[in-house]
C-alpha cells in the first residue's frame, strides 16, 4: 500500500519535561499496529538522559528531535519485522522465553519473571532474531569465487606490513630557540657520516636519543609505526643507506636502514575463514536492507509528528 507520511506539527509533544503531563497519543500507524507516545518516550529515555548530560539549549533540543526521529524509525521497523514474523508463522514458546531469562540472569541481568512487560520484551527480541535468521541470514551463501574476488580486491587488508631494522642519531634543540644550533650540529654529523665515520660511534657520542648507548639501534619497526615524516623518508631508501636530516616534533633525525623486509601477503587459504565472515556480513547487511525496503513498500505507514 506504500508509505504515507503525515506530518502534524504539535500533535506529539517534544521530548521535554512537559511531555509527562500530556495524554498518550498516537505517534505512528504501521498497518494494523499503533505506536504510542508512551512507547516512544520509554524507548527515548536512555538517549535523552545521555544527551542532557552533553548538550544544552538549542543544540540539545535539536539533538533530542533527531533522536525522536531515529527512535520512531526503529520502532516502525521493529513493528514491521514482528508483523512479518506473525505472517510467516515464526513463533517463540514460553519455554524458550523462560530459558532465555534464566540465561540472562546467569549473566548478571536483574529480571522480574512476574513482570509481563519483561516477558513480552524478551519474547519480541527472540522473535526478531528468529525472523531475521529466516528472512535474511538463512538466505545467504558465500561462494568460493566470491571469497577469491574479495581477496583480490582487498589484498592490502591481508598484507603483513613492511618491516625495518633501523638506527638513528637524534639531535634535540637544547633551548626553546635552539633549532638553528641543532640544525648545525645535525649537518656536521651528516657530513661526517658521508665521509665514512661509523654510524654507531657517532650515535653513542652525539645522539640525544634514548637508544644512543646502543649505537642508535631502534630495533624492529613496522610500517605505520613511525612518525609520518620518517616513514616517508624511508619509503624508497635501500638497506645500508641513511636519510637526510628529518625534522619531527622530537627533534632532528638521521636514520639508517640496517635491514628491510618487504611487505608480504597472507596466502588465501590462511585468510579464507576471515574473508568468508567478511563477505557474509556484507551480504547479510545488503539482504537486510532489501528485506526492510520490501516490508516498508508493502506496508501502510503513517507518521503523526
Amino acid at each position: 500500500m506504500g508509505l504515507l507520511l503525515s506530518v502534524c506539527v504539535g500533535l506529539v509533544p517534544t521530548a521535554s519535561a512537559d511531555a509527562a503531563k500530556l495524554e498518550d497519543r498516537i505517534v505512528a500507524v504501521v498497518n494494523s499496529d499503533l505506536i504510542m507516545w508512551s512507547e516512544l518516550k520509554r524507548d527515548l529515555l536512555p538517549d535523552q538522559e545521555r544527551l542532557r548530560k552533553l548538550y544544552k539549549g538549542e543544540e540539545l533540543e535539536r539533538r533530542l528531535k533527531t533522536a525522536e526521529g531515529i527512535a520512531v524509525t526503529k520502532m516502525i521497523e521493529r513493528k514491521l519485522q514482528l508483523q512479518a514474523a506473525k505472517n510467516k508463522g515464526v513463533d517463540v514458546s514460553d519455554q524458550e522465553v523462560a530459558q532465555a531469562m534464566e540465561e540472562m540472569k546467569k549473566q548478571g541481568e536483574a529480571l522480574n519473571n512476574a513482570d509481563p512487560n519483561t516477558t513480552r520484551r524478551i519474547r519480541e527480541q527472540l522473535t526478531l532474531m528468529r525472523v531475521v535468521d529466516r528472512e535474511v541470514r538463512g538466505l545467504i551463501m558465500v561462494a568460493d569465487s566470491e571469497m577469491k574476488r574479495y581477496y583480490r580486491e582487498h589484498q592490502d587488508r591481508f598484507a603483513y606490513p613492511e618491516e625495518y631494522q633501523l638506527s638513528q642519531i637524534l639531535i634535540k634543540p637544547r633551548t626553546p630557540d635552539g633549532l638553528s644550533a641543532a640544525q648545525g650540529r645535525a649537518e656536521a654529523l651528516l657530513a661526517t657520516l658521508k665521509q665514512g665515520e661509523p654510524f654507531e660511534d657517532l650515535a653513542i657520542r652525539f645522539s640525544d636519543g634514548a637508544d644512543a648507548s646502543r649505537g642508535g639501534r631502534l630495533g624492529l619497526v613496522r610500517q605505520g609505526e613511525l612518525i609520518p615524516a620518517l616513514e616517508q623518508a624511508l619509503t624508497s631508501l635501500p638497506v645500508g643507506q641513511i636519510t637526510g636530516i628529518v625534522e619531527t616534533v622530537e627533534g632532528l633525525h638521521i636514520v639508517r636502514v640496517d635491514d628491510k623486509k618487504p611487505r608480504q601477503f597472507r596466502p588465501f587459504e590462511q585468510v579464507k575463514a576471515e574473508i568468508q565472515s567478511l563477505v557474509f556480513q556484507q551480504k547479510t547487511e545488503d539482504q537486510y536492507q532489501r528485506w526492510m525496503a520490501d516490508l516498508k513498500n508493502k506496508a501502510y505507514i503513517e507518521i503523526k509528528f
